[in-house]
């Protein structure tokens, strides 16, 4: 029998991945102790692994489809199909960066100023490129973890270190002086995968469901009657995707609105909604949005 080998990615993005594919339709369950995960949905197989190492094992066809971050596939060079673009939440819109971090005393103000320095950092590939193809001569070497306290203590000059708000690093008193790349996590598949037609249909359902549970997240859907006297002034309220769904209700005076909107919003929108003549207002939450 046929099967999908999907890659889910362990560590930080773990719970998020299993929790977007719920919202998706796909129950995936494991104990600790397991690298195989069940999934409710038997044209798939599902392996669980490190980030770092996802985008190798879709790109030699170990797997057929994984998640991983753009920065670990420039890392490993890997040459897979990027299917999709995912944004976990509103707040990771503010996507992860690479920075190059010095001590807040450190002399070096530009990368010009790191020629003959050393660098540590996790994604030594990538960062060895990126100052060579500026023609700055550094030397670079990988770091184990705490990537951070390595330039605290003096052993190297600087590190190249992910980061989103930059918070931990001004805490620990260090200063980004340059952006090196912004990443965030891709959908991928192995080449040959995308082109059997099987694997190509499946590897798009799961696309397209997961796309619409992303967009689904931090959105609710309003609805409400309203007075066919006070509907220009409850439409006027209401942001939506598109336009607001309105139908007639048997009183034809009488029409019942539904949209989407950000939940953020809801707190200050219902008050003002039945200020203007909404009645019956209902909020619930969305799986997706397609």
């Amino acid at each position: 029998m046929k099967k999908l080998k999907l890659g889910i990615p362990k560590g930080s993005l773990e719970k998020s991945t299993i929790d977007l594919f719920a919202k998706a339709g796909w129950r995936i369950t494991y104990n600790s102790r397991s690298y195989f995960p069940d999934i409710d949905d038997e044209d798939i197989s599902c392996a669980l692994l490190r980030a770092q190492e996802m985008s190798r094992y879709v790109e030699d066809g170990t797997l057929d489809l994984g998640l991983t971050g753009m920065d670990w596939i420039l890392e490993n060079g890997s040459d897979v199909v990027v299917v999709q673009d995912l944004v976990y939440s509103k707040a990771s819109t503010k996507q992860a960066r690479w920075v190059l971090v010095v001590t807040e005393d450190s002399p070096i103000k530009t990368i010009e100023d790191m020629k003959g320095k050393k660098i540590s950092t996790e994604i030594v590939n990538f960062t060895r490129k990126y100052f060579q193809e500026r023609g700055v001569a550094v030397d670079v070497e990988f770091s184990w973890g705490a990537t951070e306290a390595k330039v605290v203590e003096g052993l190297v000059d600087a590190v190249v270190e992910v980061t989103e708000t930059g918070s931990t690093l001004k805490a620990n008193k260090l200063k980004i002086i340059h952006e090196l790349m912004k990443t965030n996590t891709r959908l991928i598949a192995n080449r040959k995968a995308w082109e059997d037609s099987w694997k190509r249909r499946k590897i798009e359902q799961i696309r397209i469901l997961l796309n619409g549970s992303l967009r689904a997240m931090g959105k609710v859907c309003l609805k409400l009657n309203v007075s066919e006297e006070n509907l220009d002034k409850v439409i006027h309220l209401l942001p939506s995707l598109k336009a607001p769904t309105i139908s007639k209700l048997n009183d034809e005076k009488w029409f019942a609105v539904e949209t989407v909107v950000d939940s953020a919003i809801t707190r200050e929108l219902i008050p003002l909604l039945q200020e203007a003549g909404g009645e019956g207002i209902i909020e619930y939450s969305l799986n997706k949005v397609i």
